[in-house]
């Protein structure tokens, strides 16, 4: 007789987490119901077939800030990504929520994103007539792209978490509760995304000598920390004793929230929109531009690159390109557009 070990988690989860965390054993289910697994959770399961997709392995070479940057220390989507991750479980753990859910949600997040950064982002919702936001493509590649066209089948939990992570610009903690997750681990992750990116953005942009810290808010220098390790740690320190103090919901004290807003205003004006940053995403969405419209208008090159459709010509066509790694969407640029050298032999 097998040993059920899922059970024994589920028992340990009972014990030992917050009233206010999500127990895997109470999940909402999935789209299509599936007998449950001996060994592990549902969010478990969730996290394993995100980390095992193809869209999650094409992280690796989609851009976080930099285009194709040629030093090795610098982020990607994918590194990004696990340093969400790693800080969300940090902090769940300390709250006593569910860490497997809110791991799943934040390897997750991200999976619809484009190539080159939120520039792919910004082209593709000016031409692709339903539009573009890169938290609902992520949904979409998770409930229909993913293993040739099925989907992972996740938990209502993991995927009301992945499409509700998005922020941008808005309201760290909206007034609105609809933009928000449903659970405490999804609103965790929507948090502990803007934590990681402020934190490894900067210190992505002193690297590449874009800004120096004389530049830095001396506020922000303050109130957060000289160092990005420093940084890190009174974030994270905050929200954690700050949401401890009243835990039906996440919170972080006055001036490091504020801090927090004025480091991503800086990090707009004097590093994601400086020339030298900004200047290459511009040909970038030259880039995307032009490759939707030749995959849109060439039957020939549809048929050989996409193959057969799915749903509408406009739709397949921003699936294909939403899912490309920022060096293939090159590579496909250079053999469509740009001359190639004659063989004489």
């Amino acid at each position: 007789m097998e040993f059920n070990i899922r059970n024994q988690l589920e028992e340990k989860e009972r014990a030992t987490l917050s009233r206010f965390a999500v127990l895997s054993v109470n999940t909402k289910g999935r789209l299509v119901p599936e007998p449950p697994c001996s060994i592990r959770t549902e969010f478990q399961r969730d996290r394993d077939r995100i980390i095992h997709s193809k869209a999650f392995r094409r992280l690796k070479h989609k851009t976080q800030v930099f285009l194709s940057p040629t030093g090795d220390h610098y982020r990607t989507r994918l590194t990004h990504t696990l340093e969400v991750a790693q800080i969300a479980r940090t902090i769940a753990k300390a709250l006593q929520l569910n860490e497997e859910l809110t791991e799943a949600i934040s390897l997750g997040h991200d999976l619809g994103h484009t190539p080159f950064g939120h520039a792919g982002e910004a082209v593709l919702n000016e031409i692709f007539p339903e539009g573009f936001a890169h938290n609902e493509q992520s949904l979409r590649v998770v409930d229909k792209l993913e293993k040739n066209g099925k989907g992972l089948n996740l938990t209502v939990e993991v995927r009301d978490g992945i499409l509700k992570h998005s922020k941008g610009k808005k309201a760290l903690f909206p007034e609105d509760t609809g933009d928000l997750a449903q659970t405490m681990e999804g609103r965790l992750v929507r948090i502990s995304d803007i934590i990681t990116y402020v934190n490894h953005d900067l210190d992505d942009a002193l690297r590449g000598e874009v800004i120096v810290m004389a530049d830095i808010p001396k506020t922000c220098l303050r109130v957060l920390g000289d160092t990005h390790s420093k940084r890190i740690d009174t974030m994270v320190k905050d929200l954690i004793f700050n949401t401890l103090e009243s835990p039906s919901d996440i919170r972080m004290s006055d001036d490091v929230h504020e801090a927090i807003i004025m480091l991503r205003d800086f990090l707009y004006e004097h590093v994601y929109e400086v020339h030298e940053v900004h200047d290459d995403f511009i040909r970038s969405k030259k880039v995307v531009f032009e490759l939707y419209h030749a995959l849109l208008t060439n039957d020939t090159l549809f048929n050989k690159e996409i193959g057969k459709r799915t749903e509408s010509r406009e739709r397949d066509v921003c699936d294909f390109i939403a899912g490309m790694t920022d060096r293939y969407a090159l590579y496909l640029y250079e053999k469509i557009f740009l001359p190639k050298p004659w063989k004489i032999f």
